[in-house]
C-alpha cells in the first residue's frame, strides 16, 4: 500500500515538474529570451519525484523466491511421466523435414 502510494505521488509530482518546465520555457519565450537555464526547484522536484518512484517501485514488488535445484524439486511431482521428467535435461523438438514437402520436378522437363 505504501509504495503504491509513494508512485501515484512520484507520478503527479513528474507531471508537475514537467508543466513546470513547459510554464518556464513559455515563459521565457515571451520575454524574448528562448536560453536560460531551468529553475533549481524544477530540477530538484523532479530529482525528488525520481527517487520517490524508485523506493515506491522497490517497496511494491514481492519477495523474492529461492531459486535453487532443492527449491525447484520441491514443486516437482515424485511420480512424473516421461514428458513431464522432474530431472534436467535438453529440449526434445519435433523433427519438421518429413512435413515440409519439396515439388519435384517432371520426368519430362529438366530442372536447370
Amino acid at each position: 500500500m505504501l509504495g503504491s502510494l509513494m508512485l501515484v505521488i512520484a507520478t503527479l509530482a513528474l507531471l508537475h515538474g514537467a508543466y513546470s518546465t513547459y510554464e518556464h520555457l513559455s515563459y521565457l519565450k515571451a520575454l524574448g529570451r528562448p536560453e536560460g537555464a531551468l529553475p533549481s526547484d524544477i530540477a530538484l522536484e523532479v530529482v525528488v519525484a525520481l527517487v520517490l518512484a524508485i523506493v515506491g517501485a522497490t517497496l511494491r514488488t514481492p519477495p523474492l523466491r529461492e531459486i535453487t535445484w532443492r527449491s525447484e524439486m520441491k514443486r516437482k511431482c515424485v511420480l512424473a511421466s516421461v514428458e513431464d521428467d522432474p530431472r534436467m535435461s535438453f529440449a526434445l523438438f519435433a523433427q519438421r523435414a518429413g512435413i515440409q514437402v519439396t515439388s519435384q520436378p517432371d520426368s519430362g522437363e529438366k530442372s536447370s
